[in-house]
């Protein structure tokens, strides 16, 4: 039976619904320290987007699947997934969709169960990171944006997260990512909430953190609630 169980090096967490199969997607944004996405690749498919690509090689991580445009990936890296065969999925630069965007599509169709943690999708471009939030939560599936630094899980209607966290985070912040979010509840934080509104235009619910435990649990009745955590590195 699958379990409702995902692990990253410095949380677990426990969601509402069972992950049947869990897909890795390495983005072109800030690249995931190399422990972290050696630790987190094991037992999972692996897939580059474009500049992802280079992760993977720099890792010896070959990828299930290449998508992309290859207008940030070293040639290098492109050469390395054609010469170890791996298939590509590539478009060209001027599209309607981002690369991502696309690998989004493809995943949903191909593994319309699976959980996605989408990694290198943090520390670049605003507008990048944006769309693919909104993307991810906007799509039928479930998933992640993390790194060693930063996590965010899009919590959708009537879902309940609860994280056991390995390092405490800096920071802990509730972010509506639809105009407003009914119902949230957080605890385990210095300012708990209780069955209040968020709304998108006034998100004040920024910079909470631990209140002494190691667990926090988010519920969101109504709305799609962004469950971000962020961790000082060395």
């Amino acid at each position: 039976m699958p379990s409702n169980t995902l692990i990253l090096p410095q949380l677990t967490a426990t969601l509402s619904s069972p992950l049947s199969s869990q897909l890795l997607l390495a983005a072109g944004g800030r690249a995931p320290a190399d422990i972290w996405f050696s630790q987190v690749s094991q037992g999972r498919r692996l897939w580059a987007i474009d500049h992802g690509v280079d992760v993977c090689q720099k890792n010896q991580l070959p990828p299930e699947r290449l998508i992309g445009d290859a207008d940030s990936a070293s040639p290098a890296a492109w050469e390395w997934a054609a010469a170890a065969g791996i298939p590509v999925d590539r478009f060209p630069p001027a599209k309607d969709f981002t690369d991502t965007q696309l690998a989004l599509q493809k995943a949903a169709e191909l593994f319309p169960d699976a959980f996605l943690l989408l990694t290198g999708a943090f520390g670049g471009r605003f507008d990048h990171t944006l769309s693919t939030v909104l993307s991810l939560s906007g799509t039928p599936l479930h998933g992640c944006l993390c790194d060693e630094q930063e996590v965010l899980f899009p919590l959708k209607e009537k879902e309940t997260i609860t994280l056991r966290l390995t390092r405490a985070p800096k920071a802990v912040s509730l972010l509506p990512l639809t105009s407003e979010c009914q119902g949230v509840t957080i605890s385990g934080v210095r300012w708990p909430l209780h069955d209040v509104v968020l709304r998108q235009l006034e998100p004040y619910a920024v910079s909470n953190e631990l209140s002494g435990g190691a667990t926090i649990t988010v519920k969101v009745h109504t709305g799609i609630l962004g469950v971000y955590l962020f961790w000082e590195t060395a």
